[in-house]
């Protein structure tokens, strides 16, 4: 299933974005998030060098509705908010795309990673253009749940294998030796070797793009 790592460009007139354009040397991470319809609520971890101006800002901001702070050190915070500008979470959850927190808010730019089918990834972009958020894609990379495409004696010899060098340049274990460790006959170790790599290969092929 493909991984989509997003740097999304938040408008202007949303809090968030106002507070950390004002603080662009500030850090701030979204570790949770629940929307309903028209707020969302969440908590973030801020940090900052001037992490009382930060807050101080945050507390007079029109668009935080509710505002408590949980923790608070020199340079970092711990906020739990309510908003009536979820414009981001509402994307995620019209598209029924899982949200992974956290979400990392720095000048303006909020860059998440969602891991879902091509589909969910596409509903997602077509939400951010009808709210009209701005987004670029930094990296798409596909993973494979390995126990649900091969075999527990297949997925152990993979593993093996990569402990042991089979897969290192130069190779720095034989098949043989592979065999030997694993007490397992040559022709076996080479056979199922064959069909875990074959069904990891097609596995990533069937994922990728049409």
């Amino acid at each position: 299933m493909p991984t989509a790592t997003l740097a999304v460009t938040l408008p202007d007139d949303i809090w968030i974005a106002d507070i950390s354009t004002r603080f662009p040397d500030a850090t701030f991470r979204v570790l949770a998030a629940l929307p309903d319809d028209e707020t969302g609520v969440g908590l973030v971890e801020i940090t900052a060098d001037d992490i009382g101006t930060v807050l101080t800002r945050l507390d007079e901001t029109p668009g935080v509705r509710v505002f408590e702070t949980l923790y608070r050190g020199d340079d970092r915070a711990l906020v739990q908010f309510e908003t009536d500008d979820p414009l981001l979470l509402l994307s995620i959850r019209n598209s029924r795309a899982p949200f992974e927190p956290p979400v990392t808010i720095t000048d303006g730019i909020a860059t998440l990673e969602i891991t879902a089918p091509r589909d969910r990834l596409s509903s997602l972009a077509e939400q951010f253009r009808t709210l009209g958020l701005e987004f670029d894609v930094r990296s798409v990379r596909t993973t494979i749940d390995s126990e649900s495409v091969v075999t527990e004696a297949q997925r152990h010899l993979i593993e093996t294998a990569i402990e042991e060098g089979y897969y290192d340049t130069p190779r720095t274990c034989t098949l043989t030796e592979l065999a030997d460790q694993l007490d397992i006959a040559k022709s076996t170790a080479s056979e199922r070797l064959h069909r875990a790599e074959s069904a990891i290969i097609r596995a990533f092929a069937a994922d990728g793009p049409s």
